[in-house]
């Protein structure tokens, strides 16, 4: 019951950290959403919209790769697992999986230090196993919850870049790990009032 709340805050954190890190990929993002918009008030936003965003979906997951909120998770094996080295994991044993090493597993995801929204391009994603990219866990535990976090992290988002320019602070955060990812002291972007002619 802690998701929902905590875990989506984080995940927007962490997305405008990188958008403001990178202002190309903001500046897409917003012009994206503007002229998804551009006959309508930002407030007529619908569900069917947030299909209707695939760059600025590409960066948040992107983040959500670099950055996921539940960084670990555990699972009580059912059966015998049979690894491909012959070793088995037996019935009731409880593994913890890193979902923060896999993301960052380097034959998976080359250079995977770096913030590159095109690995979720369709083209890229193609080849790469489902389980390659887990920030919601994976199989039937998985959260129950991840459309309504994607949706409400586009939302947030999405309004956000319409009305304000995200900006760097000076500081570069460190992980402070725990149940929930943060950053070491929080994250503080700075925010710009877009001009009246960008929306």
């Amino acid at each position: 019951m802690f998701e929902g709340h905590d875990t989506t805050a984080s995940g927007l954190s962490w997305v405008l950290y990188h958008l403001a890190k990178h202002p190309e990929y903001q500046e897409r993002c917003r012009q994206e959403v503007q002229e998804l918009l551009k006959d309508r008030e930002p407030i007529e936003i619908e569900w069917d919209d947030l299909a209707q965003l695939p760059f600025l979906t590409m960066c948040i997951k992107e983040s959500l790769r670099l950055h996921p909120p539940v960084p670990v998770i555990s699972r009580c094996c059912t059966q015998d697992i049979v690894l491909p080295d012959g070793r088995v994991i037996p019935k009731g044993i409880v593994c913890l999986i890193s979902i923060i090493g896999i993301h960052y597993n380097p034959t998976v995801w080359p250079d995977p230090e770096v913030y590159d929204p095109f690995r979720f391009d369709q083209e890229n994603i193609k080849e790469r196993s489902p389980l390659a990219f887990i920030p919601f866990s994976a199989g039937p535990r998985n959260c129950i919850g991840q459309a309504f976090a994607m949706a409400e992290m586009k939302v947030v988002l999405a309004l956000t870049l319409l009305h304000f320019r995200i900006l760097l602070t000076h500081t570069e955060p460190r992980r402070k790990r725990g149940v929930i990812l943060h950053a070491e002291g929080g994250l503080w972007p700075w925010v710009e009032p877009l001009g009246a002619n960008s929306q």
